[in-house]
């Protein structure tokens, strides 16, 4: 359990630590947008009110709660099956990165109304006009970590040889 915390918290940390420096010290909210290695990586400033690419935001009051509640029994439910099961440490690190990139997304729609979205990736003549942050990230990350690293740790049992048959049978 301490693996799956302290992977939560620095997952928390590095999000609310980026969002910070790069919407609030390099205001980005007020500059709206910055080129860092164009058009690999670029900095847009996003405020999504859904889910993922802004699914689910019709901006009400009550889809902010349904998402933050969502977020939260996710996690919760998360860490009770964690706490159940036999997991190796990069399960556990999983676990943890997908907590703290929610509980992260959780204080966004907390303090703002909704999660900060900073970060745009386009390539090979695509503009994509999606934006999401670094908690997306240690989301995405640690669902993928949890579907790679859990599962049957058993090793499948060995055949039993046949018998040697009887000589003259």
């Amino acid at each position: 359990m301490r693996t799956i915390f302290w992977a939560g918290f620095a997952a928390f940390l590095a999000d609310q630590l980026s969002k910070y420096l790069v919407v609030h010290t390099m205001e980005l909210s007020r500059i709206r947008s910055i080129d860092v290695l164009p058009p690999l990586i670029n900095f847009r400033y996003g405020e999504n009110r859904g889910i993922n690419f802004g699914l689910f935001g019709d901006g009400s009051d009550a889809s902010r709660w349904i998402l933050i509640g969502l977020a939260c029994a996710i996690c919760v439910g998360v860490l009770i099956w964690a706490s159940r099961q036999t997991m190796s440490i990069w399960a556990n690190i999983s676990a943890g990165l997908l907590i703290g990139g929610a509980l992260a997304n959780v204080v966004d729609r907390l303090i703002y109304g909704y999660v900060l979205d900073f970060l745009n990736m386009s390539c090979c003549g695509i503009n994509n006009p999606f934006v999401f942050n670094i908690a997306d990230i240690f989301i995405f990350a640690g669902a993928l970590g949890l579907i790679y690293f859990t599962g049957d740790t058993k090793k499948p049992a060995k055949a039993t040889p046949k018998k040697a048959q009887k000589k003259g049978q």
